[in-house]
């Protein structure tokens, strides 16, 4: 670092995201990328508004805040877009947390969250999961802290019931409850609908996964309105045209386009279904994922040693180097032309470690 950058982040780790390799042509199944390309209307929309990109967007997002209202069945004012999930979720970090009012999130999950809380001066407590990989959700329940919880859990896929969530917002009503849903359309049950019975909770979402708009960069938050308004406050005073032209019309294309977004979410769980089985049959051990990838260890073999001799047969997954996580391996669940390749290839490794 220079000798400039500030004492205050000197101790900051920041996040290390998927690899993005250009040496070569993968089989990329590691960032969580849909394998489908963006609707008709988001691609048509999105070139349409790129012939006054001289202009400033549009701040309040009228349009897709219109049209996502009626998608997702809240008031306009019960919506906010961002800069992707990753700008609404630090937005809510810098809201709704400070020394007074901790933030709690599990030990395995999204590590932006760890992130967030560092950059921001935050005290945080990281929950562990249980062994298998799941959340108790009565760690949670009357904490008195502003809890993160992704839903369905990364990288474990493992999904809590509205029933249990709810029992945690319901418990804490004077902190903010925060559900990160980056992967609820793929198997998940949202909780937005109870965002009209509980002002403490925020629902976050994105448009890079089932939406096929990883490089549009936009994410939501859901809340009433109240909460809403505070989240303005941070966009407001951080950076007002944080959403594109042609990714807000993107987003508003997208919209327009639910079947083929919901059949393209059927087809991934086909797939992943498909990709169990055959994990399953060659002795993997998975958790019960209801995300758009896959969580596995083979019990015979190192999870780290079988990513880089997958990435050396040109496909690539994402291994986690921590020790709880190093025995496994996340893997996207792409077409099922991909799935075949990324099975030829683990077949190899496997006749290689074992």
């Amino acid at each position: 670092m220079s000798r400039f950058f500030s004492a205050k982040y000197a101790n900051l780790t920041p996040y290390t995201p998927g690899e993005q390799p250009k040496d070569t042509q993968y089989v990329k199944l590691n960032t969580n990328e849909s394998p489908f390309p963006p609707s008709p209307n988001a691609i048509r929309m999105a070139a349409e508004a790129a012939a006054n990109l001289q202009l400033y967007s549009d701040p309040e997002c009228r349009d897709l805040v219109k049209k996502a209202a009626e998608v997702f069945q809240v008031a306009e004012d019960e919506i906010l877009f961002t800069n992707g999930s990753d700008e609404i979720l630090n937005f809510a970090f810098m809201a709704f947390c400070d020394e007074s009012h901790p933030v709690v999130f599990p030990d395995i999950s999204y590590g932006f969250y760890k992130v967030f809380a560092a950059l921001n001066g935050i005290p945080y407590e990281e929950i562990p999961l249980r062994e298998d990989f799941t959340i108790d959700p009565k760690d949670y329940c009357g904490i008195g802290k502003t809890v993160v919880i992704a839903n369905p859990n990364a990288p474990t896929g493992i999904v809590l019931s509205t029933e249990e969530i709810e029992e945690i917002v319901k418990s804490n009503p004077d902190n903010v409850v925060i559900i990160d849903e980056a992967y609820v359309d793929f198997g998940g049950e949202s909780v937005i609908p109870l965002i009209h019975k509980y002002d403490n909770l925020l629902v976050t979402g994105t448009f890079s996964k089932c939406r096929s708009l990883a490089g549009g960069r936009l994410g939501f938050g859901i809340g009433c309105k109240e909460l809403i308004g505070d989240l303005n406050t941070i966009k407001y005073s951080t950076n007002p045209y944080n959403i594109n032209r042609m990714t807000m019309a993107a987003g508003v294309g997208t919209l327009m386009d639910e079947d083929y977004i919901r059949k393209n979410c059927q087809t991934i769980m086909q797939v992943r279904q498909w990709t169990v089985q055959q994990l399953k049959a060659l002795g993997f051990v998975l958790t019960d994922s209801k995300a758009n990838f896959i969580f596995a260890m083979h019990p015979q073999a190192d999870g780290k040693e079988i990513y880089l001799r997958m990435k050396k047969k040109g496909v690539l997954i994402r291994h986690f180097d921590t020790p709880r996580l190093r025995r496994h391996n996340r893997i996207t669940v792409g077409s099922k032309q991909q799935m075949e390749v990324f099975l030829e290839k683990l077949n190899e490794v496997l006749e290689e470690l074992l």
